[in-house]
């Protein structure tokens, strides 16, 4: 069986920056355990599958160690993979996910993702999520399936430099740490070894939590944020409520063939 492949640098629109992705289009849905090899040999943070069906494509999103619900990054891989490799002809791209419907269109020389709003409500943390991050313990604290922890810079941001094996018997999928930003609006950083990614370079769903927090405190409804990982990611949100609009750019850096 061969399966094309395509890997694209996200939220970025240079070579070797952004978050990148593996993008495999299907005929027909293949073994979990398939695809989840694949994404291990791929050794990416993400690797997208998606199959046509209806008047959109099914999408699922697999790390080297197991599928997710959301994975932003690797959804605006999949549209650049579609619009600009595949010759995608409509204005926009509807994807069936676990995570319901998400819509992507372009705007400008940019590519805009519709996804659900993921408030956090403020917890109390364990101390153990303080000891792994390296940090003195604070209230500005928030927890869905993720924990956001919010610092007052963007140096303590960059300055982090966790336990990931203390870090990685946290609850959690991953934990966001973010702040204002010296030229942007906010920055973040995302870690989750709980599903096999120390650092995440950009994480488009940790901006689907990120946003409404920043909005609301701010009292912006269009914000211009950085993940500030070694490879650095771009983005501009846009609360929309109930949404959030997420926009990025991307760069095809490989196409190929799987070999299964």
């Amino acid at each position: 069986m061969n399966i094309p492949i395509y890997q694209v640098d996200a939220f970025t629109d240079s070579l070797f920056g952004g978050n990148p992705a593996a993008v495999c289009p299907l005929d027909s849905w293949i073994p979990d355990d398939v695809m989840q090899h694949i994404a291990a040999e791929n050794n990416l943070s993400e690797t997208a599958f998606f199959v046509a069906e209806g008047e959109g494509f099914g999408l699922r999103w697999f790390t080297p160690e197991s599928e997710v619900d959301l994975c932003g990054h690797a959804t605006l891989a999949t549209a650049h993979a579609l619009f600009m490799e595949m010759g995608y002809s409509k204005e926009k791209i509807l994807f069936e996910t676990r995570s319901g419907r998400l819509v992507v269109s372009k705007e400008g020389d940019r590519l805009k993702m519709d996804f659900p709003s993921d408030p956090m409500p403020q917890v109390e943390a364990p101390p153990i999520l303080f000891q792994a991050l390296g940090i003195q313990p604070n209230s500005n604290v928030f927890k869905t399936d993720d924990y956001m922890v919010v610092l007052d810079s963007e140096a303590g941001v960059a300055g982090l430099n966790p336990n990931f094996r203390m870090l990685n018997e946290v609850n959690a999928r991953g934990v966001i740490v973010t702040a204002p930003g010296d030229k942007v609006d906010f920055v973040s950083r995302f870690f989750a070894p709980q599903v096999g990614i120390d650092e995440d370079p950009v994480t488009g769903s940790a901006h689907t939590k990120l946003t409404p927090y920043w909005s609301d405190r701010l009292g912006k409804a269009e914000m211009e944020a950085r993940q500030i990982s070694k490879r650095v990611g771009v983005l501009t949100v846009r609360d929309k409520g109930e949404r959030v609009e997420i926009l990025g750019k991307a760069v095809t850096y490989l196409k190929g063939e799987i070999t299964v």
